[in-house]
């Protein structure tokens, strides 16, 4: 058996020797002769390793890109422009005749329509004793009579009305089904009824009312949510560069500011109801600013009428030509 194998193996290491001589003379040869060495049919290429910060270059031109990498005829494709969301706009119907208290639990608001676009409301406020902050008090705005509202136009795309009420004039927008107050931003005081009160916030209904409607208000949590996120990107992009950085301060103020109104809100974590309504109005807000819903402004702000371009007068003609006066005949001419 090992005889068998001396043969063979001898015979494979000397065709190896021999290959590797043949080698080495062609190598001399090229040498000698100055003879540049064959290339090989198909050159290697290059592997695109991914490196810590991103995929390698294509290795030649017109190479296909990374995996995962999108481009055009020119680079990479941009992102889609984002898509504005528009919400219904809220209406007074969502709130006549309903009760809304503030923060769903203090005071009492009731609006009622007294003609087609007249409204009235009838309100009460509830506060602190200003001799006494530990006791709390009310007070009926208008003696317990219906105040007249005067309508302030969709500036922002929602319904805005102000309260002529002179100790304590109220300024709110219309939600779906709640109002809410953004003035004054300061306690009003009743020196006469020893009551100070602080209007501003959220007023919509109790919260029993609500928590039977929580699903129904989640889902429209979602969408109000989903609609300001487009508007926002949408009005950001409208802005650009230059512009850009007021939209980004009150983008971020508005988170802030939901907070700080609805926490107030009775039982909020239970419904949602103050954020989802604060969301809406802001998706409205944006919308209309990005000219997606129809504004009308309010009725102090007047449209300038532009102006007839101004005649700049004329020189006027001047007189035709008279024709000379004959000279008069000097004595003693044409005389016979």
């Amino acid at each position: 058996m090992n005889s068998m194998r001396l043969p063979v193996i001898a015979a494979l290491m000397a065709g190896s020797l021999g290959l590797a001589g043949e080698a080495s003379a062609q190598g001399f040869f090229e040498r000698l002769f100055g003879l540049r060495p064959a290339q090989p049919m198909y050159p290697p290429q290059r592997i695109p390793q991914q490196g810590p910060f991103g995929p390698a270059p294509a290795p030649y031109p017109g190479a296909p890109p990374p995996e995962g990498e999108l481009t055009g005829p020119s680079g990479p494709i941009a992102p889609p422009p984002p898509k504005p969301i528009v919400l219904k706009p809220p209406t007074e119907d969502s709130v006549l005749g309903r009760e809304l208290k503030l923060n769903g639990a203090l005071g009492s608001l009731r609006l009622e329509r007294t003609g087609r676009t007249d409204l009235r409301a009838q309100i009460t406020l509830a506060g602190s004793k200003i001799s006494d902050p530990t006791e709390s008090c009310t007070v009926q705005l208008g003696d317990g009579q219906p105040v007249t509202l005067a309508g302030q136009g969709r500036a922002d795309g929602l319904p805005r009305y102000e309260m002529q009420a002179p100790a304590c004039p109220i300024v709110f927008d219309v939600l779906d089904g709640a109002i809410q107050v953004n003035a004054p931003t300061e306690a009003c005081v009743f020196q006469a009824n020893d009551c100070r009160v602080e209007p501003q916030g959220m007023w919509g209904p109790e919260p029993n009312s609500l928590l039977a409607k929580a699903r129904e208000i989640e889902d429209a949590r979602g969408t109000a949510d989903k609609a300001v996120r487009e508007n926002y990107k949408a009005l950001a992009q409208k802005a650009g560069p230059q512009g850009v950085r007021p939209v980004v301060a009150e983008q971020a103020a508005f988170s802030a500011d939901r907070e700080t109104m609805c926490r107030a809100y009775r039982r909020e974590p239970a419904h949602g109801f103050c954020n989802t309504r604060f969301t809406e109005g802001r998706a409205v807000v944006l919308a209309a600013r990005l000219g997606l819903l129809p504004t009308t402004p309010e009725p102090g702000a007047q449209t300038p009428r532009p102006r007839p371009p101004r005649q700049t007068a004329q020189p006027a003609p001047p007189p035709p030509p008279q024709p000379a006066p004959l000279a008069a005949s000097p004595p003693g001419l044409f005389r016979w």
